[in-house]
């Protein structure tokens, strides 16, 4: 099971301390919104990446990857990598070419990252699947 994962069945505030021991003990961390603020932001992230992506079978794929990657938290910071984002970019920097807004825009990360997707592994579908067979993209 990944730290995210884990840190994602520890995140209510009664289980803080818990998700506190296990992102010490895996040594990762990644810093969350509040919950209701990451859930309003979370639906509009992913109407936008609907409406982006266009093909369904593509969207379900890049939805799962952002899912693993980010739980769909645009500030999501992986402070032991710098992975930053919606689509985890490593190094974050690298979204600023698609746009200056990079840091808070999920239409500027989904961007970025659909076009990092299709150049590396030819689609979503494609990212998605070396995913699978690797943990990471």
């Amino acid at each position: 099971m990944s730290a995210v994962s884990l840190l994602r069945r520890v995140a209510s505030p009664r289980k803080a301390l818990a998700g506190a021991a296990v992102a010490a003990a895996c040594g990762t961390l990644i810093v969350a919104a509040p919950a209701q603020a990451a859930a309003t932001s979370a639906s509009s992230a992913q109407a936008t990446a609907r409406q982006m992506v266009g093909d369904s079978a593509q969207y379900r794929c890049f939805a799962q990857i952002v899912q693993h990657e980010s739980s769909w938290n645009v500030t999501a910071t992986n402070v032991s990598s710098g992975a930053y984002g919606l689509v985890q970019a490593l190094p974050a920097s690298k979204m600023a070419a698609a746009g200056s807004d990079w840091r808070t825009n999920p239409a500027t990360q989904i961007a970025w990252g659909l076009d990092y997707m299709k150049d590396r592994y030819g689609s979503p579908c494609g990212a998605w699947g070396f995913w699978q067979a690797n943990g990471w993209y």
